[in-house]
Parts: structure tokens; sequence; C-alpha cells
């Protein structure tokens, strides 16, 4: 995938999830409803591992972030073209069951669906957050419904940024601190559920990365 079309792409300002801690459960589903919910389910996931299977070529550059050691790495390849430290991420860590609202950076593996260059934050990669594999996880939950499973699916499909407002949160990127103060950024995790760099280093950033660079958060 070298683009990612506009689908649900958001406004310029935004930049991260800004949700309350709610999330919507879906309860009482019949077991017929359920039994295509996960033939559904199936079907995505094989689609998800097509079009994933293809290695990432020689020449291709992607971002693979580290939340054990708190770096950032931009590669061509297999090759570390540089190397970020002290990274911030969401101030309640990271999972794979993330929810709107939480402040937990989402694991996985995603793509820049846009960018913003005037935001609180400096500048703001977005990320097509949520991908199918974490619909695929919230579905089998019943964190989200079949509609918004589907919708999250057609966008995987397509190469388009998702719905960002859906009971798994949205507005998540790279970004800078803006105005913030550099010394809480050095110590803490402060995100609300996104990657933050300083302002120099994400201007850096950009010189290597653009819309459909794949983002790899693990």
């Amino acid at each position: 995938m070298s683009s990612i079309n506009s689908g649900h792409v958001p406004s310029p300002n935004a930049t991260c999830d800004h949700g309350d801690l709610s999330a919507v459960v879906v309860a009482g589903r019949s077991r017929h409803c359920l039994i295509s919910s996960l033939g559904m389910l199936v079907r995505g996931a094989l689609f998800f591992l097509l079009i994933t299977a293809s290695p990432v070529s020689a020449g291709e550059v992607r971002v693979v972030v580290d939340t054990e050691s708190d770096t950032l790495q931009v590669l061509r390849g297999d090759k570390v073209i540089r190397t970020y430290e002290n990274i911030a991420i969401g101030r309640y860590g990271k999972t794979y069951f993330k929810v709107r609202g939480d402040n937990k950076t989402p694991l996985g593996k995603f793509r820049i669906g846009w960018t913003n260059k005037k935001t609180r934050y400096y500048r703001f990669l977005g990320l097509t957050y949520p991908d199918l594999p974490a619909a695929d996880r919230a579905l089998v939950d019943e964190r989200i419904d079949e509609a918004q499973w589907q919708s999250i699916r057609r966008a995987s499909e397509a190469g388009t940024v998702p719905s960002q407002n859906t009971p798994l949160g949205g507005m998540i990127g790279i970004h800078g601190i803006g105005t913030g103060d550099r010394d809480v950024h050095d110590k803490f995790n402060w995100t609300n559920g996104c990657v933050a760099l300083t302002n120099e280093e994400i201007d850096e950033l950009l010189q290597w990365v653009k819309i459909g660079t794949l983002v790899e958060i693990r």
C-alpha cells in the first residue's frame, strides 16, 4: 500500500484521542448473530493475512516504535536509518485492547493516513487506527457491534482511514510537544495514546515518512 485514500480523514485541527472513559458494550446478541459475526471475523482475518503477508521491500521506509525501550526507529528495509530515544507514549501504557479515552497507546501495524502541520502538538502524523485486527478483537469482546466492525473492515480493504469515532477511539498518531514542557516530555509518558517526539525530532522524521508509510507499534 503506497497511499491512503481519503476515507474518514479527520478535520485539519484533529490530533489525539480526547474521548471519555466510556465504551459501548453491545449485549444480548443471539446465537445466530454471534455465529454470523464469527464468520465475518474469519473472512476479515483472512483478508488481513493476505495484505500483510508480503514482506517490506528493500527500499521501503518503515517506522518501528518500541514501547519497552521507549524508542522510535526509522528503517529502510532492515537497515536502521535513525533511532529516536526517550519518546513518550500514553500515560497509562500500551494495549492491544484500546477503548476510547483510556489514555493507552494501541499496539499493532498501521499506516500514516493523514498529516497536519499546524496543531497544538506542532506536527501530527495520523495513523490508520483502529485497524482490522483491533476491530476483530473488539467484535469478539462485544466492544463494537457488527456495523462498526464492517465499517472498519471496509476501510481496511479500501486503504482508507477508518472511522475515528467508534468505542475503540481514534485520532492516534505521532506528534511533537508543541509549546509543552520539554522536561515533562523527557521524564514521563504523558500523551492520550499517541507517540510523542520533540518538535525538532518530528521535523527530522518528516524527511523520511509520508502518507502510506508503515508504522509498527510494539
